[in-house]
């Protein structure tokens, strides 16, 4: 009953602005090419779901058919690119920040670069990645990869860093060698601060990958707004965006789930 209520209370604000919206379109506060209406939008959204050919079995499967439609595809381009671009970061960043947050003089020689390079959005980089990878899907992966390289390293070297030194002088005293401390002590001690990283990463590698994709590709949710734009489809910019939203919605909550799942132990969840 208490989830209910709090779902509703979250569903007044949105839907009462999208009833403000629809009723000041249709009394001809702003023009239908520059702000449509809901409705306006809602259907060009829902017909863009629909194949635009009738299903054959001889030439596709059903899933491919069903999948078909401009924005499925799209969709699955833009989530194929964060994901294996969000996957190429971490596994660089998990290493480097484990590292980096174990021996001192890691840290002391690579931290300095790393500052420097650090505040430098990936957006930046979109030059010089046209130049080293040309256009397609390589300079896309490079730079979502960038995007999510900063965010997980900084929480895993913070994560290790800040490890009580009461549960390493335990260890020791417990006769643990290095690779069980690490294995046993430092490596749960600073999940939450790599899960914390990577949910900031995922997030980040989404914001690059339409960026990425309005630049460097023929597919994908960026690629689609930017085609909009051209031809002044203000429905099928503000479709593209609502469906980043909702795509961003369901990947921070299954993020935020694997979380939770994980650190059971950590936040008093063990059943």
């Amino acid at each position: 009953m208490v989830n209910r209520l709090s779902a509703f209370r979250g569903a007044l604000l949105p839907v009462g602005l999208l009833i403000l919206w629809e009723a000041a379109s249709r009394a001809g506060l702003f023009s239908a090419v520059v702000l449509p209406p809901p409705s306006a939008v809602a259907s060009r959204w829902i017909a863009s779901l629909v194949p635009a050919l009738p299903y054959d079995p001889a030439t596709q499967s059903y899933a491919a058919w069903l999948f078909s439609g401009e924005l499925p595809h799209d969709a699955v381009a833009s989530l194929g690119r964060v994901i294996a671009g969000f996957a190429i970061g971490v596994g660089l960043a998990l290493p480097v920040g484990l590292l980096m947050g174990t021996s001192d003089r890691l840290y002391a020689l690579v931290n300095p670069l790393l500052q420097i390079l650090r505040p430098i959005p990936p957006i930046a980089y979109i030059p010089l990645a046209i130049v080293w990878f040309g256009l397609g899907n390589p300079p896309a992966l490079f730079l979502i990869a960038l995007g999510t390289f900063f965010p997980v390293l900084v929480n895993t070297v913070a994560g290790v860093r800040q490890v009580d030194s009461i549960y390493i002088r335990a260890a020791r005293n417990l006769g643990a060698n290095s690779w069980t401390m690490f294995r046993r002590v430092i490596l749960p001690a600073a999940s939450p601060f790599v899960l914390a990283g990577m949910r900031i990463g995922i997030g980040t590698a989404f914001i690059v990958v339409i960026v990425a994709e309005m630049i460097a590709v023929s597919d994908g949710l960026g690629y689609r707004i930017l085609e909009a734009r051209e031809y002044m489809w203000s429905d099928k910019i503000i479709g593209g965006m609502l469906t980043i939203g909702i795509l961003g919605l369901v990947i921070d909550g299954a993020m935020s789930r694997l979380n939770d799942h994980l650190l059971r132990w950590h936040r008093g969840l063990e059943r």
